[in-house]
């Protein structure tokens, strides 16, 4: 996707247009956060290594569209690409143009690394004394796991997220996606954007701090309190499979069909007894449901099992229980409301159409637009060297010293032009 009319571009937004973000980020924390901010309006440039940031290189399930992968794909859009070499003289020095010219810096350097490559807090001071700087880490800048690697699989597990999804019989059980990278990302954003408030009306900068340990814990708050202020112990994990969670009465979990497996959530008992027309159920209507959670589960288990998905919906639709069908992935670009609500957006990958997820919120009625798609390392390098001032042969000299690169893409449209 090409970057036209960036200017009007942002004068169009009505969010964070005018907001300028210098992201050295890598992985999916760090570019999670700014893709949020991205799609509101705000002009985020990414910093990437000459050989590119690392979710380039690597995709899960090995897929890459175009050899393009997919990881980039899916926290990197509405982002300009500019590749640096941060070991350089040269290179540290076009970085330092982009920070004086910034409201925002964000990075996701192991603690310390960033600093080591000259840009402590003083020196950021120094270039932009009212800069609001944010950092995203595993475990946070100090304390004893300072120095260990912060991965989403490896927090799930230390904030116990991991321990309660599954059961004593079954496991610990990790959630199938990277929900804790995600979350953490979303409360980076959350963070920046309340240092921008105070930025637009004190005229002050704001060092924001997110981890991936802090997001794990936050994932969990409902839970956690009830764990601690109810003196629960380790035994309550064990529950019928069914049931989704140690702290929820029943029948709040997983029901079989005929044709596959339907998720109960709150409702009356009587209702639903009468729903699945259960005697099992109905004789259990004077019992607590959480201390009779497990009976009230193979009740239900045993009543659900003999209807399809379809007479399930009928019948607690018409009971007012809540419940929901599970849906496969290969179901989800049919779903009515997904499709109603523009979750998914088609884009076109070196000529390839995939979809993508959008921008999860709505403004004035709309999906953020999708502005820029930089598919190359550093697409915009010499656009965005341009915009802070230097000239064509200082653009050319950087290049060739490497100090960074441009893509074949920008060069091929400026030789065009």
């Amino acid at each position: 996707m090409k970057s036209i009319s960036r200017k009007r571009q942002l004068e169009e937004t009505v969010l964070l247009g005018g907001i300028k973000v210098v992201s050295f980020c890598h992985f999916l924390q760090g570019p999670a956060a700014d893709q949020y901010l991205a799609d509101m309006g705000a002009d985020v440039i990414k910093v990437e290594p000459l050989t590119g940031a690392y979710e380039r290189h690597w995709s899960g399930a090995g897929v890459y569209i175009e050899g393009v992968s997919g990881f980039y794909l899916c926290a990197n859009r509405n982002k300009r690409s500019i590749g640096i070499d941060l070991k350089s003289p040269e290179g540290k020095e076009v970085a330092r143009r982009l920070i004086a010219g910034a409201d925002v810096v964000l990075e996701n350097f192991r603690p310390g690394v960033f600093s080591r490559l000259g840009f402590d807090q003083a020196e950021l001071d120094r270039l932009n004394p009212t800069l609001i700087f944010a950092s995203a880490s595993g475990f946070g800048s100090s304390g004893p796991m300072v120095d260990k690697p912060g991965q989403d699989i490896l927090v799930q597990a230390r904030s116990g997220l991991i321990s309660v999804t599954g059961t004593p019989e079954v496991g610990p059980t990790p959630v199938g996606a990277a929900v804790v990278d995600q979350h953490g990302g979303a409360l980076l954003a959350m963070g920046i954007l309340g240092a921008i408030v105070r930025k637009l009306r004190e005229g002050k900068g704001t060092r924001v701090e997110g981890s991936l340990l802090n997001a794990g814990i936050d994932l969990q708050g409902e839970p956690l309190l009830n764990w601690f202020a109810g003196g629960t112990k380790r035994e309550v994990l064990n529950r019928e499979k069914n049931l989704a969670t140690w702290f929820h009465e029943a029948p709040y979990g997983v029901y079989p069909a005929r044709d596959g497996h339907v998720v109960v959530s709150l409702c009356k008992v009587p209702d639903l007894a009468e729903a699945v027309e259960s005697d099992d159920i109905r004789a259990l209507l004077s019992k607590d449901r959480y201390e009779d959670r497990d009976e009230f589960a193979r009740a239900l288990a045993l009543a659900t099992a003999k209807f399809s998905v379809e007479e399930l919906e009928q019948r607690f639709d018409s009971h007012n229980v809540w419940w929901a069908p599970i849906r496969y992935y290969d179901e989800l670009l049919t779903d009515p409301q997904l499709v109603h609500s523009e979750v998914f957006r088609k884009v076109e990958v070196k000529g390839r159409t995939i979809h993508l997820v959008n921008h999860p919120n709505r403004y004035d009625g709309k999906v953020p637009d999708l502005r820029v798609l930089a598919l190359e390392i550093g697409e915009h390098t010499r656009e965005i060297l341009s915009e802070h001032g230097y000239s064509s042969s200082e653009v050319e000299h950087l290049l060739s010293a490497n100090a960074v690169v441009a893509s074949r893409d920008e060069a091929s449209e400026r030789g065009a032009a």
